[in-house]
């Protein structure tokens, strides 16, 4: 792949992954009441999640999506049901004391699978792996070499924006030392992804 070909699909993926949407709500949540080092599990899950999808993708499943809106409108409730039991739990989600000086305080984050299970039913996160095979994917021979440099960008920008979303959680997480600023906190981001289930149907 072109160095200038490259460097567009850096530019789209890093505008996909950087934007508010579930992953990064999720990450900030995470991050402000786990802490950075328990919430790095849950980035992982979403990176490898999303780098399954890219497969998928780019292996036959994406033309199914396109093929039969039947499939793609199962994909949307399945993602919008999941958003909003997600939100409800983070809404309702117990005082936990947070140790701002020890990186492992907290409380319990979402486990790995659950990061990677979300990007199978997160319809931006298909939306941005058809994108970038749709757009940047070269024909013939050069096709899986130029897939494989479509994986490689995209695991680079998710693993960037990811640390940023988690950083501005874990910087959140040490003014929430009441329960009602952790309540508040819980609440705003659970109604914030909540809202992620308006972009779903847009």
């Amino acid at each position: 792949m072109e160095t200038g070909l490259f460097l567009s699909l850096l530019g789209f993926l890093w505008v996909a992954a950087v934007t508010p949407g579930p992953n990064n709500m999720l990450l900030t949540t995470s991050g402000a009441n786990a802490g950075f080092l328990r919430s790095v599990p849950l980035m992982l899950g979403i990176m490898l999640g999303m780098q399954l999808m890219l497969v998928l993708v780019a292996f036959g499943v994406g033309s199914l999506i396109l093929l039969y809106p039947a499939l793609h409108l199962s994909l949307k409730i399945a993602g919008s049901v999941y958003l909003l039991w997600l939100s409800w739990k983070i809404t309702t989600a117990p005082y936990e004391v947070l140790d701002t000086d020890s990186p492992l305080s907290g409380g319990k984050p979402l486990p790995l699978w659950q990061g990677g299970l979300l990007q199978l039913i997160n319809p931006k996160a298909w939306l941005m792996s058809l994108g970038a095979v749709a757009s940047f994917s070269l024909p013939g021979a050069d096709y899986r070499i130029s897939v494989l440099a479509i994986s490689a960008a995209m695991l680079l920008v998710n693993l960037v924006a990811g640390i940023l979303w988690l950083g501005f959680g874990t910087v959140i997480g040490r003014w929430l030392n009441n329960p009602q600023a952790w309540k508040l906190f819980n609440v705003i981001m659970g109604l914030l992804t909540a809202s992620c289930v308006i972009l779903v149907w847009l």
